[in-house]
């Protein structure tokens, strides 16, 4: 409600009160005061009088000069309106309202770093520290001039809680000197500049306990760890690659200078690609043809090596089989490639055949399809019906170097060559491997025969050709199994059991099937073994599986012929190395479910130490079956979806009885 003289009803009492305070000052501010009156009427703010102790009571009257106050302030009526109507705005898509949120996000966050943004709570605070607070006397009214000044002004009700934004008892005239400053600037229009409230900066009531500077935690720790020639990549990357962001990344945590640690911050390098960044002057200064062994960056050297196997040390999945030259192969391969016992697959699958089936091509596909996507076939080589398969992990295609194979037949005689031995070679990072299968002379008896054999294998076998070897002082030209690290011989060797069926019956009726001690002593190739006649520098697994010849085909028993064929370990894997405790046997078994040929296939999983090598060695260049790969997973797809729909008919049919 307004008065004939313009002031709301309300506000002219508050006046009226300040202007008889005026009448009743004391002596010092009449002497002291009219030239600072004056001058302040003239600037257009109220000023207000230091109280005299700490004890004063707040209800002292405002200090108000009622002439200059009717020539220089003007107050407006203000008339009540009624409420608009709402607007209608037609909807807003999905699209547009998460652009919305994204841009208010976007806005509050800039805010949070621009100190020149007046509308941000951020910039108030800086803003609020600059200017000191107008000290003064209270007067009785500042209550009803709040609440005027909230009817009148809307940034009137924002600033209204400064004065209880400081505390403290002893501060009761500073917040009234505040809170009338508050009410004069409104009134006067000159108080903050730009017409927008600023709060007080808001300060702890004590001090901050210390931030440990190590934020991260250990799982972040270790998952993020980097390598060492990479420690500098952050304050690399934060001035080679800054890049700006709406959010608070890593970059904006370091310019910011925010707490952070290497663990958490370092992981930054996934922004830019998976792999270990490069700096350009270690490009510059390295060689790959250098040879070195210690080269920094080498693809087949120490670093290389320490970044697949930190360990060094690679698992390696060697088999054997003669399959009797059947046409029909295992329906499912799995427990024969991949047994149950180890959690984890192996890095590398050798497997080799005897008496292999007359589609060789087929038995490769169906290697193929079993360990999936993640194997390539790296070389496959064939003597006769000899064959020899290496699969690795399409990852380790890269440090491997060519690949070379030999034969020897060790029966002339025959047109088809059964009998002989196979030999694939190659390097993989520093390390030579030798992988040797072999067909020796059948019979019980013929023990000097297959002797032979071994000798002509290990001096006919030309290997290496064009692969260095890496230890040629070690090497000797006699014997092939000197000149490579790592030798892996398995194959059919047909040494048999030097006792009579009825014994050898008994001993396997009565002991368990782990405990074969007793069979084992009268084993053919253990006793030359231990004599030294034959596999010199060689070792065996030990054997906890029962024979693996001969069985009937589709049973689980041994032969039932006329010919009464006494059960044997035809089957084996042996094993040497250059160097002491290289290999490590970790299983030695046979696969029992496979059961289409007389033979059961013997399997062993070793663990080998690998060792960094030297870059001017011929490589293979990621070379492999590339067909037989495509073939084999298009039919591993295939066999997948014919089994779902098998299950999905087999469920969705029902079996009706007449009776």
């Amino acid at each position: 409600m307004s008065t004939p003289n313009g002031f709301p009803q309300h506000s002219r009492a508050c006046v009226t009160q300040s202007a008889e305070g005026g009448a009743v000052q004391d002596l010092h501010a009449k002497k002291a005061g009219k030239a600072a009156k004056k001058e302040a009427a003239a600037n257009g703010v109220l000023t207000f009088e230091d109280p005299p102790s700490v004890g004063t009571s707040l209800n002292e009257t405002l200090k108000l000069l009622p002439g200059e106050l009717k020539a220089n302030v003007k107050i407006k009526s203000v008339t009540p309106r009624p409420p608009r109507k709402p607007r209608l705005e037609r909807a807003a898509s999905l699209d547009e309202k998460s652009w919305r949120r994204w841009r208010r996000l976007r806005t509050s966050q800039e805010s949070l770093t621009d100190p020149n943004e007046t509308s941000s709570s951020n910039g108030s605070l800086q803003e609020a520290s600059l200017s000191p607070p107008v000290r003064g006397r209270a007067s009785p009214c500042h209550r009803c001039c709040q609440q005027n000044s909230s009817h009148s002004s809307p940034d009137a009700s924002e600033a209204s809680p400064v004065g209880k934004s400081r505390g403290g008892t002893s501060d009761l005239g500073k917040r009234a000197s505040e809170i009338s400053s508050a009410f004069g600037g409104l009134l006067w229009g000159k108080a903050f500049a730009g017409g927008k409230p600023r709060l007080s900066q808001i300060m702890p009531a004590r001090p901050l306990p210390p931030m440990e500077l190590n934020v991260a935690s250990h799982t972040l720790r270790t998952a993020n760890r980097i390598d060492s020639d990479c420690m500098d990549y952050r304050h690399y990357s934060q001035h080679k690659f800054g890049r700006v962001s709406s959010s608070l990344s890593d970059t904006r945590l370091h310019g910011n200078g925010m707490v952070y640690d290497n663990c958490s911050t370092d992981s930054m390098k996934s922004t830019f690609s998976l792999l270990t960044p490069i700096r350009s002057k270690d490009v510059r200064s390295r060689s790959y043809l250098e040879g070195s062994l210690l080269a920094n960056g080498a693809l087949l050297g120490a670093e290389e090596l320490s970044r697949y196997f930190p360990d060094r040390n690679i698992g390696i999945f060697v088999a054997t089989w003669n399959m009797q030259g059947q046409k029909e192969l295992p329906l499912n391969l799995d427990d024969f490639l991949l047994p149950t016992d180890p959690d984890y697959a192996q890095d590398m699958y050798v497997i080799g055949v005897q008496e292999g089936c007359p589609d060789r091509r087929e038995w490769e596909i169906r290697l193929q399809e079993t360990l999936g996507p993640h194997y390539v076939m790296l070389y496959s080589a064939a003597h006769g019906v000899l064959y020899m398969s290496i699969f690795i992990r399409r990852d380790l295609i890269w440090f491997c170097s060519e690949v070379e194979y030999a034969t020897v037949t060790t029966r002339i005689v025959s047109q088809i060559k059964t009998k002989g031995a196979l030999g694939i070679c190659f390097t993989f990072f520093g390390t030579s491997f030798l992988f040797i299968t072999s067909h020796f002379t059948s019979g019980d008896s013929k023990v000097n025969e297959r002797k032979l054999d071994y000798n002509k294998t290990i001096q006919a076998l030309t290997l290496p050709k064009n692969v260095p070897d890496t230890n040629p002082y070690r090497s000797s030209s006699n014997d092939v199994t000197t000149r490579f690290d790592e030798v892996f011989w398995f194959g059919d060797f047909n040494f048999r059991l030097n006792k009579d069926r009825e014994t050898v019956d008994s001993i396997l009726n009565q002991n368990p099937e782990t405990d074969m001690s007793k069979l084992l002593a009268y084993d053919q190739l253990t006793s030359e073994m231990s004599r030294g006649y034959i596999f010199k520098g060689f070792q065996e697994a030990d054997i906890h599986f029962r024979p693996s010849y001969k069985f009937d085909i589709g049973k689980d028993s041994y032969d039932t012929t006329s010919k009464q064929r006494t059960p044997s370990y035809t089957d084996r894997v042996v094993y040497r190395s250059r160097y002491r405790d290289d290999i490590h046997a970790v299983k030695y078994s046979s696969c029992p479910v496979i059961k289409t040929s007389d033979h059961r296939p013997v399997f062993a999983l070793f663990r080998v130490k690998v060792r960094p090598g030297r870059d001017n060695i011929p490589l293979a260049a990621g070379q492999f079956d590339r067909e037989l790969y495509l073939i084999g997973i298009k039919r591993r797809i295939t066999r997948e979806l014919q089994k779902r729909q098998e299950q999905k008919d087999q469920k969705s049919s029902s079996i009706c009885s007449i009776s």
